[in-house]
């Protein structure tokens, strides 16, 4: 018989989010892999467990080894297909079942009571931007997942730089689905000079 990597998106933090086949399959796991944030938040203390750190290396050699034996949960923050540890998985074994999550971007555009299919989606998490993305057209919406170098501040200006108007609605959306959760309105003239936000998801409305 051959074992398989289940991959399961845990949405954007609070169990709340968590899909009850997502939860089922985390509680019954044998060896369950995610990061420290992730294995602390949902634990399943009858499991060998592996955090995932910045040694991708050790985390694919652990499931490999644990692979010969039994299934193995590898937890992933959001959605499984929306920038995740999914990618290195596929590079390296073809015995994969996701069960897919709430993003932080689907919940970002969700708390604004916004439709996001019509959204330009951008990741700047641990990536370089890509101007010709950032083009203006009025009407035009986009999403940013971001990173402590490219923050609310950071984007503002790049926008502006780009002949967006300085009355452009940008939304700083902190924290989501925690207690602690907060939502910022500014215009991009404002976020360019205010206090900056990061690795948050960051929304513009042209």
């Amino acid at each position: 018989m051959e074992h398989k990597i289940i991959v399961v998106g845990i949405g954007p933090g609070s169990e709340d989010y968590l899909l009850p086949i997502a939860k089922k399959t985390i509680d019954f796991a044998k060896v369950l892999v995610g990061s420290k944030r992730s294995l602390s938040s949902f634990q399943n203390k009858m499991a060998l467990t592996h955090a995932i750190t910045g040694e991708i290396e050790a985390a694919l050699a652990f499931i490999e080894e644990n692979l010969k034996s039994q299934d193995v949960v590898v937890m992933v923050s959001g959605d499984p297909g929306y920038y995740s540890f999914l990618t290195a998985l596929n590079k390296r074994f073809s015995c994969i079942e996701v069960i897919p999550g709430i993003s932080s971007m689907q919940l970002a555009f969700a708390r604004l009571a916004l439709p996001w299919h019509d959204a330009d989606l951008i990741s700047l998490h641990g990536r370089e931007v890509d101007l010709a993305r950032l083009k203006y057209s009025k009407g035009r919406k986009l999403g940013f997942l971001t990173d402590s170098k490219y923050t609310s501040a950071t984007i503002a200006s790049l926008l502006l730089k780009n002949d967006w108007p300085q009355n452009v609605q940008l939304y700083a959306c902190n924290h989501l689905s925690y207690e602690n959760e907060s939502i910022v309105t500014m215009t991009l003239q404002e976020a360019a000079s205010t206090v900056e936000y990061k690795n948050c998801i960051v929304v513009v409305i042209a």
